[in-house]
């Protein structure tokens, strides 16, 4: 594949493929880099706002993960749609998707007002923290259509091969973030500030402005479209089937690794500390592959579209290749530097020990992350979202559930377990989800 790789035609392919990710893969940096930031100011606050916080974000992040797979369907019909030369009709299903997007982020925003206590009650809050989370909680999640369409206006403008103005607009929000969260938290001059209430208006307030200029940018886009023409009814339907699969497989891996997370507890807190440790660090080596994954989406849907089938293959693969070598060469970081990690974070030896040794099995599942997380995209972008939905349900529930009662209660491998586990579930959904690419767009060839 390196030799390919060198191929003029390919070359030309691979420059597409990072101009459309490179900028994906810095916008979801600086949102990890704003994240903990944000943590670090409200950690300044105090221990019991930091758990309010981070519970809260807890359930935000569902509404997120139902956003997300919303635009999953939008991105791959737009994306189409503009393959195949139908403006008109990418126009509407954006107009569609963004009527739907605002009432789902509706409905979020009327269970937060009437549940944000119940809610943050099953999330196991303690009492003492409870009134701060419900402040959060209900300064964010009750406009959470702002987020609805800041995150379906993204999706829009991606689908139709612009990543750098959602980049831009990433850029100009975490900055104005950083500055008000600093502001409201802690005041100004003689102002005290709001503390974790400030906090949580600096969140909402951002989103609000990136939703506004993200709008813009499809104002002055090839795909630009009004809200006040009514509606497209007949793409409901549609928009909702593909979507439909993606909600489900970002809920149910939700829910799978919030009960993957209570049995890794179960070995061990110091076992669970590591975990946690060793997964903010992993978590870098995510974002190259998720922006690898968004340009598969939006080259193998628009080709797809324009009937150029063997095309939308190939970026495919083009696209999964680049990232298992760059994720390649970061597992080889992780191996090499494991040891220099962890004393940035504990003293505990026995904690480092075990962060050390999870880099390093983590290290030999990079090229299979990669594999899963583009190709999910490229399956996405072709209109087949169970197939990454089955490979999640069976990957989360039965490999990761299953394996860590033979690994870690069974032999009692403690960390080397859990790594274990995450590995071969990331090398049997790499598996799968290759054969049912090359068998979709192969079956989709023989039926043109």
């Amino acid at each position: 594949m390196l030799k390919n790789l060198l191929n003029p035609n390919v070359k030309k392919k691979v420059k597409v493929v990072l101009t459309l990710a490179v900028p994906t893969v810095i916008e979801n940096f600086l949102i990890t880099i704003v994240g903990f930031v944000d943590t670090l100011f409200v950690s300044k606050i105090g221990l019991h706002e930091v758990s309010a916080v981070g519970i809260t974000n807890a359930i935000i992040a569902i509404y997120i993960a139902v956003f997300l797979a919303m635009g999953i369907g939008t991105s791959s019909l737009i994306a189409r749609s503009i393959g195949a030369g139908e403006l008109d009709k990418a126009k509407k299903i954006a107009r569609q998707s963004t009527i739907i997007s605002g009432i789902i982020g509706l409905i979020f925003g009327i269970i937060t007002l009437c549940l944000a206590e119940p809610l943050l009650r099953s999330m196991g809050i303690e009492d003492d923290v409870l009134a701060m989370g419900i402040v959060y909680f209900e300064i964010v999640g009750i406009p959470a259509i702002f987020t609805a369409l800041m995150t379906n206006f993204g999706s829009i403008l991606r689908s139709t091969g612009d990543s750098k103005n959602p980049m831009k607009v990433g850029i100009w929000i975490n900055l104005i973030h950083i500055a008000l969260d600093y502001v409201l938290i802690f005041g100004l001059g003689g102002w005290n500030g709001w503390g974790i209430a400030g906090a949580a208006w600096a969140t909402t307030i951002v989103r609000m402005i990136g939703m506004a200029a993200l709008y813009f940018y499809i104002q002055r886009s090839a795909i630009s479209f009004s809200l006040l023409k009514g509606t497209s009814k007949e793409y409901t339907v549609p928009l909702l089937t593909i979507s439909g699969p993606a909600i489900i497989e970002r809920l149910i891996m939700r829910l799978g690794q919030l009960f993957y997370a209570g049995l890794i507890v179960r070995i061990g807190t110091d076992v669970y500390s590591a975990f946690l440790l060793a997964g903010n660090i992993s978590y870098f080596s995510y974002m190259p592959g998720y922006g690898m994954g968004v340009a598969a989406a939006t080259l193998v849907g628009t080709y797809i579209g324009a009937k150029r089938k063997n095309d939308a293959y190939h970026y495919g693969m083009v696209t999964m290749w680049i990232a298992v070598i760059f994720m390649s060469f970061v597992g080889v970081l992780y191996f090499t530097f494991s040891t220099v990690v962890g004393p940035w974070f504990t003293g505990n030896q026995d904690v480092i020990d075990m962060v050390t040794l999870g880099l390093r099995i983590d290290a030999f599942a990079q090229p299979f992350i990669a594999m899963s997380l583009v190709l999910t995209g490229a399956l996405q972008g072709s209109g087949d979202t169970k197939s990454p939905m089955y490979s999640t349900i069976f990957g989360i529930w039965v490999i990761r559930v299953v394996g860590i009662y033979i690994l870690c209660f069974y032999f009692t491998l403690g960390i080397a377990g859990v790594w274990l586990v995450n590995t071969i579930d990331y090398i049997l959904r790499s598996i799968f989800l290759f054969n049912r690419f090359k068998i979709r767009i192969q079956s989709d060839q023989h039926s043109t």
